[in-house]
């Protein structure tokens, strides 16, 4: 379909950005010019001219940002077009002059004493922006010279080899073979892989898996050194800065305790023998006298989909969020009404859905949505995040506006779990009943336990590199073969190709990324069950966590909703939540 084709009320409204490229242009040409703090230069050591850099650096940053929105809507309403690309190209230029331009100052405000950053943080004028150099103080001694700063933001590009390499094995170079499906050869792509995989044809799921980890198998050496490359990357970092490991750097970088980590990673292997039961029950479930890898992602129950139209999809997603109030049901209404939504799949848009918030303007996302159940929840999962965004953006000054990637996946998933939970308290018919239960399960699997499986992969990993151990494909494909037997018990069979699923994850080029998403799956879980036990208190407590940005740090603001990740009962929560799920699926 050609967005010509697509009504209006379905189009996301740029023009509440800029009014047209003319004023796009003008806005951008201010910015460009306004790029000069030298005058700032060697002034940073008192509250007043602390404060006069931040402001103007501020002003310029905000317009900078809107000016990227622009351009970064219309370049995915279809990303052929090579206008939009043009302008992107253009303010990605400018914002890395930005960077070079004020490369100075924090290195410059981290070298003051400790009696004057002192007396920064407790200033009233730095009000706005204690957080902020609180944690400047906290990281004083891994900060070095401005020298060595900015020779260090220069190794920024060429240490992301490993990554682009990586990035161009898996998506140009892996020579995937062809498969026939649906009556015609065609070649087998991520895409496709992941479509069979959830599909109800056995022998066309194994035949996928072989041929699939056929391929990463060819490059497994390449691989192998690839990752090891960008393990040693961190061990860079590390050293030059002086952490004790590069789980330290990572988690001291956005104020996370380690508690959280071993929290995570000590809970889910301890409950461990539910997930082992999960398995068991879905190889009798399926009537497998053998289940393997590739048996992991069907579906247990066929032909339960909720097929709805957009509006009807809509309708349902603000009744199962009702819980969360008046307030935020006419927030999901105006964003609907308002057209901060662009809905329908066309000719060159970019695939997926996202939300993108940017302060001074409301949320915009972008679906591309299908009639399909797992559509119906990105809906709420993709509003939960806008209006995170526009809650921090409304509460919080920008110095503080801009929630961490910590916590960016808690309120999108507080709405799938209250919507998942509406439907399961609504619904009589058991079939659907028992695919949501599925569906939540697998959600949890996925999420929760099979990305903790990934940042245990990733601590090992770097550990054995940091005592000396080079990684290669031998010693990674045996961490990770013998961590997924632990993580998915004797009612599996381990397939042998399962030991390289390491080499194609592209997040393992973040490191200690993952994580994230469990301890976000974890927090979501806690919060919404809360919030439908205690009604208003809760939900109170949950605008607070999602007006807070980053005025404080995101395992405190976290613990304001009541998921407090520095104890083991909040991962509890969520374990029980799972074993409660298997338990009513197996009634069923």
């Amino acid at each position: 379909m050609e967005r010509s084709e697509v009504k209006t009320e379905y189009k996301w409204k740029v023009e509440d950005v800029f009014a047209d490229d003319e004023a796009w242009e003008k806005a951008f040409a201010e910015v460009s010019g306004a790029l000069d703090f030298s005058a700032y230069r060697g002034t940073l050591n008192t509250p007043e001219n602390v404060l006069k850099y931040f402001k103007a650096e501020e002003e310029v940053e905000i317009k900078l940002l809107r000016v990227y929105l622009y351009a970064f809507l219309h370049h995915d309403e279809d990303v052929r077009d090579s206008k939009y690309n043009s302008y992107l190209s253009r303010i990605m230029t400018v914002m890395s002059r930005l960077g070079a331009e004020t490369s100075f100052a924090m290195p410059e405000i981290s070298a003051l004493p400790e009696e004057t950053l002192d007396k920064l943080c407790k200033s009233k004028l730095l009000g706005d922006y204690d957080y902020m150099l609180s944690r400047i103080k906290a990281k004083k001694k891994y900060i070095l010279s401005e020298k060595e700063e900015r020779i260090l933001a220069q190794t920024q590009e060429p240490m992301n080899a490993a990554n682009e390499a990586f990035e161009m094995l898996d998506n140009a170079d892996l020579n995937l073979p062809e498969i026939e499906y649906e009556g015609k050869k065609q070649q087998l792509s991520h895409g496709l892989y992941s479509v069979i995989m959830f599909g109800s044809d056995r022998e066309k799921r194994a035949e996928a898996f072989k041929l699939y980890y056929s391929a990463y198998r060819k490059l497994i050496n390449t691989l192998s050194s690839t990752y090891h490359s960008n393990v040693k990357q961190d061990i860079f970092y590390k050293n030059v800065r002086g952490y004790a490991s590069c789980l330290e750097m990572a988690l001291l970088g956005e104020d996370v305790d380690k508690s959280v980590y071993d929290n995570l990673v000590n809970t889910v292997n301890e409950c461990a023998p539910v997930m082992h039961r999960y398995m068991k029950v879905r190889k009798k479930t399926l009537g497998y006298d053998e289940m393997h890898v590739y048996d992991l992602h069907t579906p247990l129950v066929e032909n339960a989909e909720l097929r709805l139209s957009y509006e009807d999809a809509y309708e349902l997603v603000l009744k199962g969020l009702a819980p969360l109030g008046e307030e935020y049901n006419a927030l999901l209404k105006k964003g609907k009404d308002e057209r901060w939504i662009d809905v329908c799949e066309t000719d060159g848009k970019r695939s997926g859905a996202y939300s993108i918030g940017i302060y001074g303007n409301h949320p915009f996302v972008l679906l591309n949505y299908q009639k399909t159940t797992n559509d119906i929840f990105t809906i709420a999962h993709e509003m939960g995040h806008s209006l995170h965004s526009y809650f921090s953006n409304k509460n919080q000054p920008y110095s503080k506006c801009d929630y961490t990637i910590f916590v960016a996946e808690v309120a999108s998933t507080v709405n799938e779990v209250l919507l998942l939970k509406y439907l399961l308290k609504t619904t009589d018919d058991k079939r659907l009943k028992k695919y949501l239960l599925n569906y939540f399960m697998d959600m949890i699997r996925t999420t929760l336990f099979r990305q903790t499986q990934f940042a245990e992969f990733e601590e090992k990993a770097h550990a054995m590199a940091e005592a000396g151990e080079p990684l290669n494909k031998d010693n990674l494909s045996e961490l990770y073969y013998g961590l997924n037997k632990k993580y998915y018990g004797e009612a599996v069979t381990h397939d042998k190709d399962i030991e390289i699923e390491w080499a194609r994850i592209p997040h393992f080029y973040r490191s200690f990324y993952v994580y994230k998403y469990a301890t976000g799956i974890t927090s979501a879980v806690c919060i919404a069950n809360r919030i439908i036990k205690e009604g208003e208190p809760a939900v109170k407590d949950y605008f607070r966590f999602l007006s807070g940005g980053c005025s404080t740090d995101p395992v405190s603001l976290l613990r304001i909703a009541g998921a407090d990740l520095t104890k083991k009962e909040t991962y509890l929560v969520a374990m029980r939540e799972f074993e409660d799920a298997l338990n009513e699926f197996e009634k069923i």
